[in-house]
């Protein structure tokens, strides 16, 4: 197969499937010790639980082909110690080859909770999270938080970190502003010194979705996505 020389040439990359992530028609995934490629997906419905699924038309390594739940499949790869999604071709590092001065080999995606007092802080705090990028220590970032107007000027705790590498600052942070721009916070605040500053990198998201954002920034596919605030969900 193609898409089996493509990944013993690097390609594209195997990558551990996790949970709840998402299944697109044109996707490539290695399940049972087989690859398999999602030919057709059909209209999405709401399980009786609430959750989305849709049929889909796989066509296997071997030539077989399949007409499987998505949930289905999603439980078989995150059941199977080896399942794997399979990345687009050429989609790190980030997506180019050609080195930026913000570049970090290694670095973190992190995703903190505000302890602010702030009424609107306090009323929405499960949904409101900042997220950032460091190649350093996220506990040393944050260490002067409530004196810094970029925290909102109160303690935050990190609900989640993502090791990622190849990194660049300007990309991601891209990426996470276009993705979620229609629920960036609004708030203006006043810094220590008086003027009002208006934080860029708060954004009104559950966590799961912040997950899933990463996972798609991982498998390169999150190309033209957008958050739908009204549906709660990743759109095309």
């Amino acid at each position: 197969m193609c898409v089996e020389r493509e990944l013993n040439e690097s390609v594209r990359k195997a990558i551990p499937f996790k949970g709840e992530a998402s299944i697109e028609q044109g996707n490539f995934f290695v399940v049972g010790g087989q690859f398999a490629y999602v030919a057709e997906k059909g209209e999405e419905f709401q399980t009786s639980s609430g959750q989305p699924d849709a049929r889909l038309r796989l066509i296997y390594g071997n030539g077989t082909e399949s007409n499987l739940l998505m949930r289905s499949l999603q439980k078989a790869l995150t059941q199977d110690s080896n399942g794997r999604r399979l990345s687009e071709p050429n989609a790190g590092p980030l997506f180019g080859d050609a080195a930026e001065p913000d570049d970090i080999e290694t670095g973190t995606i992190y995703v903190l909770r505000s302890l602010s007092k702030h009424p609107f802080v306090s009323e929405h705090r499960e949904l409101i999270h900042k997220i950032g990028v460091t190649g350093g220590r996220v506990l040393t970032r944050i260490a002067d938080a409530e004196n810094q107007a970029t925290y909102l000027l109160a303690p935050v705790e990190i609900v989640a970190e993502y090791k990622l590498h190849n990194l660049s600052r300007t990309r991601l942070e891209n990426i996470f502003h276009r993705v979620f721009g229609a629920v960036q916070l609004d708030l203006t605040i006043e810094d220590r010194f008086g003027k009002p500053v208006k934080p860029r990198e708060w954004f009104v998201v559950p966590l799961h979705v912040i997950d899933e954002v990463v996972e798609r920034i991982r498998d390169g596919t999150i190309t033209e996505l957008v958050y739908d605030p009204q549906t709660a969900r990743l759109v095309g």
